[in-house]
C-alpha cells in the first residue's frame, strides 16, 4: 500500500530499567521499554520500524518509517511510511507523517502534518509546434 514492505520484526530492544542520554541511530526495527534522552533516527531510505512502548519515554527527535507508539515522545516525530498511536500514546512536539492510525485515546500536543508525495506531471497530449498552423 505504501510502495514499500514495512519490516515487522525487532533486531534491537532498549530494556525497561535503560536510561541512554544521547542520539541513538538504528536500521531494522528497534523496541524501547527504557528512556532516551536523545533523538532516535533510523537510517535514511532503508526499511525501518519503531516501537515505544507502554512505560517507554523518548526526549527528543524521532525519524523512522514506521512508528508504533504507546508510550511517550517529547519532540519531532517524522514518520515516513506509517505512524500508529495506540491508546496510552502522548506525543508533545509537532508530528510529519505519510499515513496515520489513531486509536482513542492517544494525545498529541502539537500541528499535524501530513506528507504527501510529489506528483509527477505528465502531459496527456503532445504540445504542438508554434509553427503548425
Amino acid at each position: 500500500m505504501f510502495g514499500r514492505k514495512t519490516k515487522s520484526t525487532i533486531d534491537s530492544l532498549i530494556g525497561a530499567s535503560t536510561i541512554i542520554t544521547g542520539n541513538v541511530h538504528f536500521k531494522g526495527g528497534l523496541r524501547i521499554d527504557g528512556c532516551v534522552k536523545g533523538d532516535v533516527i533510523a537510517e535514511a531510505d532503508e526499511i525501518s520500524m519503531l516501537v515505544i512502548s507502554e512505560h517507554a519515554r523518548v526526549e527528543g527527535e524521532v525519524r523512522v518509517a514506521h512508528l508504533l507508539v504507546n508510550g511517550e515522545i517529547v519532540g519531532p516525530v517524522f514518520s515516513s511510511e506509517l505512524l500508529e498511536l495506540q491508546p496510552r500514546a502522548r506525543i508533545t512536539g509537532d508530528v510529519n507523517y505519510k499515513a496515520l492510525e489513531m486509536h482513542g485515546g492517544a494525545v498529541v500536543s502539537g500541528k499535524l502534518t501530513h506528507e504527501v508525495d510529489e506528483p509527477i506531471l505528465k502531459l496527456a497530449v503532445p504540445i504542438l509546434a508554434a509553427n503548425n498552423t
